[in-house]
């Protein structure tokens, strides 16, 4: 009777356990094959200690910046270092084998027995001269693929699931497809570059919420520039990665830390020497601040606050900023695969089950845009004998609804490139003058949008959101370019970045247009034709806005500037700032007085 699989008795090799699939991590994201390397940590406790120490929290200033080209240096670091390889044993030689007593392979030998002819020997002679032929080949070099590991029986000593990712050859990691290439490098670069110009507004503009928005693309773009990711799915699994990178890359980080008795220094002998260095600097600071007021005064504006709520604080920063470094440069030690995720396609449908609803979207278009025309060549009067409203009655009334029509009809677009099936040359041309119909007939809407801002903003005033708004239908016209040449290649693998890029660029372009100042100087223009003015609202911008406030006449300049004089801080090196030192300079030449006019 056969024995049962897995018992080993019998001339049945034991049964083989059913590996587990490998997980998402093990698949596409192994991780580095070694600890971090003493530099990189090194570097990024130096990147950790700068962002801590010089960066406001409270407002914009030169030390966001500075942070942020510490953290670009630490982690520019992290992705030139190569990780330490991880040890390896030399496996030991297998213990010879015998058959048993009942002749099952697999059975050890009792010492000082003969060996038993092998299976192989005993079947011939032909099987030397193909052992020799086989043992006589060169070696066939190892192929790296990306994608799920390959498993192999647990009989050939081999571990049943290997990442491709983590694969070795000659102490060397191997890299990702796509990850050092030419191109994947640029375009990282650029994330990087665009990264440092976010944050740069800081040292340019005072206006907070504006450095806000550029502090959060900043994040977005930091993240494409150190993980990666092409497609929407890739950019988004990015998005989620750097928090389990910063878990991961504690144990890494901890692996490479210099032991006692090692050639290095040690981690105590480390923080010795900082201990004494720190001691040294304090002792020789307090005796020549205490010798010199002046070196005292330098010192003190030098120098972040020291109490201990300050230290705390300050300590805090410093494992927090640690913390995402190490998880950055983990990552970048190992990028994950991110390349071959990508949208499922969709089962096509018919050609008239697409074609007609977006030929009838067309026509509507079209009928909208022939009527935004005749309103532009007729102006106002022809809104007012046609719809009986007034001009900024009847723009604040369309322009949310246009908005709405533009995201609403890049839904539409993305379906079609999803459903519509492109196998044949008039399916190819079909697709082409109905999406790219569309797209055009967007940009139009799109303008239609912008022209009815403008008008009323100039019927009401210029303020914050009203500017933003605009921007955003800017944003949009550029993604309809975007579409619309994505629609006549029917290829859009490049889309989503450019979606991003274009996104990033309109901030930026906001920021050049430095919105407060730009937002006070339409409203004093509409003033000076209408002698209407909200100073309440004015006063509430960024020191950004004193140039302009600086033209209004008495009591109104005073009314306006009054507020922002009084919120305006003094700034240390680390928190310089370009609108709030010319700010300065317009307020010390002519101070604001009292306000006499009442808030409206």
């Amino acid at each position: 009777m056969p024995a049962p699989a897995g018992t080993g008795v019998g001339p049945w090799p034991p049964t083989p356990p059913v590996p587990r699939p490998p997980s998402f991590f093990q698949r596409r994201w192994p991780g580095p094959s070694g600890p971090a390397r003493p530099l990189v940590l090194g570097a990024v406790a130096v990147a950790a200690t700068v962002g801590a120490s010089v960066v406001p929290l409270d407002r914009p200033g030169l030390g966001w910046l500075l942070a942020a080209v510490a953290g670009a240096g630490a982690l520019g670091t992290a992705a030139t270092v190569r990780p330490r390889p991880a040890a390896t044993v030399a496996p030991r030689p297998a213990a010879p084998t015998a058959p048993g007593p009942t002749g099952a392979p697999g059975a050890v030998a009792p010492p000082g027995a003969p060996a038993a002819p092998s299976p192989t020997a005993a079947a011939g002679a032909p099987a030397a001269p193909a052992a020799a032929a086989i043992a006589s080949r060169p070696p066939t070099p190892a192929k790296l693929t990306p994608g799920p590991a390959v498993s192999g029986p647990a009989s050939t000593g081999t571990p049943a699931a290997i990442p491709a990712a983590s694969t070795t050859t000659g102490g060397a990691v191997a890299a990702r497809p796509g990850a050092t290439g030419a191109s994947g490098r640029a375009v990282r670069l650029a994330w990087a570059a665009a990264t440092l110009a976010l944050v740069g507004v800081g040292t340019l503009r005072a206006a907070g919420w504006l450095f806000v928005l550029c502090l959060l693309a900043a994040v977005a773009t930091t993240t494409l520039a150190v993980v990666g990711g092409r497609s929407v799915p890739g950019m988004l699994v990015a998005v989620l990665l750097p928090p389990a990178a910063t878990a991961r890359a504690l144990p890494w980080a901890a692996r490479g830390l210099p032991r006692s008795g090692t050639n290095g220094p040690s981690i105590g002998r480390g923080l010795a020497t900082v201990a004494v260095t720190a001691g040294l600097l304090l002792v020789f600071g307090l005796l020549f601040s205490s010798a010199d007021a002046v070196f005292a005064d330098l010192l003190t504006g030098l120098l972040p606050d020291v109490s201990t709520p300050g230290v705390v604080g300050w300590v805090f920063r410093v494992l927090l900023v640690g913390a995402a470094l190490l998880g950055g440069a983990y990552l970048l030690a190992a990028p994950p695969e991110l390349d071959g995720l990508a949208v499922t396609p969709g089962r096509t449908v018919h050609r008239l089950e697409w074609a007609l609803p977006l030929a009838l979207l067309d026509l509507l278009f079209a009928a909208f845009v022939l009527v935004q025309l005749t309103v532009l060549f007729g102006g106002s009067g022809h809104v007012l004998r046609t719809s009986g409203l007034t001009y900024a009655t009847y723009a604040r009334g369309g322009f949310w609804q246009l908005l709405v029509v533009s995201a609403l009809t890049l839904l539409v677009i993305g379906g079609v490139f999803r459903w519509a099936p492109r196998r044949t040359r008039a399916e190819r041309i079909l697709i082409r003058l109905l999406v790219g119909a569309l797209a055009a007939l967007s940009l139009v809407v799109v303008a239609s949008a912008l022209y009815r801002m403008q008008v009323y903003a100039d019927a009401y005033g210029a303020t914050r959101l009203r500017l933003v708004v605009a921007t955003v239908e800017i944003w949009l016209g550029l993604l309809f370019v975007l579409v619309g040449v994505a629609a006549m290649r029917l290829r859009g693998g490049w889309l989503p970045r450019l979606v991003l890029a274009a996104a990033v660029v309109a901030l930026l372009g906001l920021a050049a247009l430095n919105p407060d100042r730009f937002i006070a100087e339409r409203n004093i223009d509409r003033y000076q034709q209408s002698e209407r003015l909200d100073v309440g609202y004015l006063s509430g911008l960024s020191a950004d806005a004193v140039p302009a406030l600086d033209r209004l006449p008495e009591p109104m300049r005073s009314c306006a500037l009054r507020e922002i004089a009084a919120d305006l801080p003094t700034d240390g090196w680390w928190a310089a700032n370009a609108g709030r030192a010319q700010a300065r300079a317009v307020l010390g030449r002519n101070e604001a007085g009292g306000c006499l006019l009442p808030r409206w």
